[in-house]
């Protein structure tokens, strides 16, 4: 298994925008996941490690794309009606079985192969219900133009194209389209190892007793849910007590079998903030110090040779730069060649002011508004440590640097959670 480069998180700068920062995380990380081969209904959710090439047209043969009867336009009369004996039945899976003759119409089904013989075969589908029966024969109206409801060879996929490219990340459709060319199973990455682990002596798991001045941990359950939705094998490592020796022996036993360790809080300069010094001691770490809000700086690093990422300490601020920030270098890290979350634009229901060069998001919920959309009304409250936001929410407003102020009605960039939590 490949691993991190010692340098790939520096940087020469004293503050940084988010757009040069992603830039960087594309630039200098390269996949540290293996390969294997699974069979195709396990690859849900998986990153593609090989580019899949169909090795047939799909459709694989002319077919009909309704129930009804196949016959050469030729043999229709311009202009009136066209009587013809049915004189051959075609289901799909089930070929007609000889050469189609000129002045015959035959009976078809959606999905079965259009006769074909040495001199060709019929070209247009009627639809039965356009069809009249007069005993062995079909009246046909004028008017259907040559080739109608037919579907050609190839139509979607021809052989040899390639259908899917590695680096993508493995969804129903994925799945569906690579069945469709025969591939029983594919290439792909091994999922990221990541290990999930909270510091402080007044944390408390949920379900145990929290006495005055404690808290129970939110962070780590809902990074570790992240990491998971994200395809990761997540290690929960607890909660560390604020001691450095411990700590750090936690790190040096999780690294060598992991590919990433999270961590939120305990980075900072503080007397009571050990996790910096525990990294420094076996690695290294780099302090993103980026222009963005929710959030302070996001710690970089690694322990030895496995990428450390310290998120902030306030549970939405964790949240918001996990999805942004730590979210690529994740997918990075897995094997995806595409990790920007997609932008929708939608209406502004509020007001807002924002400082110049710092990139903001805003907690908001969409509601329809008519013909103009969905408006986002962004949540009462802006505190990095109101959790309950992230819950009524669905998604964040992004405001980028260049805007210093919203007006309610403007078009605004709006990122689902949806898309930035798996």
């Amino acid at each position: 298994m490949a691993q991190l480069k010692d340098d790939c998180f520096a940087f020469g700068g004293e503050l940084l925008g988010l757009d040069p920062a992603l830039a960087l995380l594309r630039e200098r990380v390269e996949p540290v996941a293996g390969m294997e081969t699974v069979p195709l209904r396990a690859c849900s959710g998986r990153i593609l490690a090989e580019d899949v090439v169909a090795a047939r047209d799909v459709p694989p043969h002319d077919n009909s794309a309704v129930d009804g009867y196949a016959v050469f336009f030729d043999d229709l009369k311009p202009g009136e009606e066209t009587k013809l004996p049915v004189a051959g039945r075609v289901t799909a899976g089930h070929p007609l079985g000889r050469a189609p003759r000129r002045g015959e119409a035959i009976r078809i089904f959606t999905g079965a192969p259009m006769p074909k013989g040495p001199e060709g075969g019929p070209d247009t589908v009627y639809m039965e219900e356009d069809a009249r029966t007069d005993g062995d024969a079909v009246c046909l109206p004028s008017g259907l133009k040559r080739g109608a409801n037919r579907r050609k060879a190839g139509e979607d996929i021809r052989a040899g194209t390639a259908i899917l490219k590695k680096g993508r990340k493995l969804r129903a459709q994925e799945i569906g389209l690579a069945a469709s060319v025969g591939r029983s199973e594919l290439r792909v990455h091994t999922r990221l190892r990541a290990a999930v682990f909270s510091t402080g002596d007044e944390v408390r798991d949920p379900g145990e007793e929290a006495p005055e001045g404690c808290i129970f941990d939110a962070n780590r359950y809902a990074v570790g849910a992240l990491l998971e939705g994200l395809g990761c094998r997540v290690t929960d490592l607890g909660i560390l007590p604020d001691d450095l020796q411990a700590i750090r022996d936690a790190l040096a036993k999780a690294a060598p079998d992991h590919d990433l360790l999270v961590t939120s809080a305990g980075v900072s300069a503080g007397e009571e903030d050990h996790v910096r010094a525990a990294v420094e001691s076996l690695g290294r770490i780099h302090f993103w110090r980026l222009a963005i809000k929710p959030g302070r700086p996001i710690a970089l690093g690694q322990v030895g040779r496995t990428a450390f990422v310290g998120l902030p300490g306030n549970p939405v601020a964790a949240m918001v730069t996990f999805m942004l920030i730590a979210r690529p270098l994740v997918l990075r890290l897995a094997g995806a060649a595409d990790t920007a979350p997609p932008l929708f634009r939608v209406r502004a229901g509020f007001d807002a002011k924002k400082k110049k060069g710092r990139r903001e998001w805003l907690r908001a919920r969409l509601v329809p508004n008519g013909a103009d959309g969905l408006t986002a009304v962004n949540f009462r409250s802006s505190g990095a440590g109101i959790l309950t936001s992230m819950v009524e929410s669905d998604g964040l407003v992004e405001l980028g640097e260049e805007i210093e102020r919203v007006e309610k009605g403007a078009m605004v960039d709006f990122i689902p959670f949806s898309e930035v939590a798996r």
